[in-house]
This record gives structure tokens, C-alpha cells and sequence, in this order.
């Protein structure tokens, strides 16, 4: 599953539209998703963040598009601008990360993981927090570009 189809989906409503007229400081500083494998109930979502009001506009593209403008966990900080056109799909990650665990003689599965997509000094990087098959919780970067955990 690409990131594409959302980015398309985003960028082509009303309420981005409305968004971008109202507020054309913001920029993309992440993509949040819930990929559930057992359940398939997943959660798309791309956040902007707004200079002139120091908030996250968080656009959920689950059905129609909604935003909500939320305070910033630290009002001080400037999140770093993310280049939303990754070279990982989301699809992708599990193998990924099922791969290194096996470097690394995890043998339990993933069942649910939250990827966030975000630019971290300068590099863009998946944030995966995942919940294994016996429940234990795993966390792992994964470098956009080089695909390495």
C-alpha cells in the first residue's frame, strides 16, 4: 500500500484546499499510521504544522477528509519539514522489520505496528513502535533511503 493514493486523496479535498488558503505557512512534518494485520482496521494519517498558530493540523483520510488543529506537545520547538513522497511503502515495513528480527533471533510476529514518517536531523525515518504475537512491544527506526533498521 503506497502513500501515494492518501497524499492524492488529501491534496484533492475541500477541506486541504480550504486549509492551505486559510493557512499557506503550513508544511508536512509527518505521516502517522495504524496498521493493524490481524483486524485491518488501519489509520491514515498526515500532519502540518502551522508557524503562525505553533499547532499540528492533523488531516485523518479514513473515510472523508477531516482535520483537527492541535497544540504542540512543546510550543518552542519547530518540527523539520518532511518530503511526504517516500521511497518505503507501508506495506513494506513489516517485512522489513520481520526481516531484521530474525537477524536478531526475534521469532514472535508482528500483529500490529504504528509507523510514523518524519524527518529527524535531517533524515527522513520511519518511527515503528509494533506489538508482537506475545504481546511484547518493539521499537525500530528504519531509514527511508536505505531501507536499514
Amino acid at each position: 500500500m503506497k502513500i501515494a493514493p492518501y497524499i492524492q486523496k488529501l491534496e484533492n479535498s475541500q477541506v486541504y484546499k480550504k486549509f492551505r488558503k486559510d493557512y499557506s505557512d503550513a508544511f508536512a512534518v509527518a505521516g502517522f499510521f495504524v496498521l493493524d494485520y490481524e483486524s485491518g482496521a488501519n489509520v491514515h494519517q498526515i500532519d502540518y504544522y502551522v508557524p503562525s498558530k505553533k499547532k499540528v493540523a492533523a488531516f485523518n483520510l479514513d473515510g472523508n477528509v477531516e482535520v483537527r488543529l492541535l497544540d504542540m506537545m512543546h510550543p518552542d520547538k519547530k518540527p523539520e519539514k518532511l518530503d511526504i513522497k517516500t521511497r518505503i511503502d507501508l506495506d513494506a515495513l513489516k517485512g522489513i522489520v520481520e526481516d531484521e528480527m530474525k537477524n536478531r533471533n526475534i521469532t514472535e510476529t508482528v500483529k500490529k505496528c504504528v509507523a510514523v514518517i518524519q524527518t529527524i536531523d535531517g533524515k527522513k525515518l520511519w518511527v515503528l513502535n509494533c506489538i508482537l504475537s506475545g504481546m511484547e512491544i518493539l521499537k525500530a527506526h528504519v531509514e527511508d533511503d536505505s531501507r536499514t533498521v
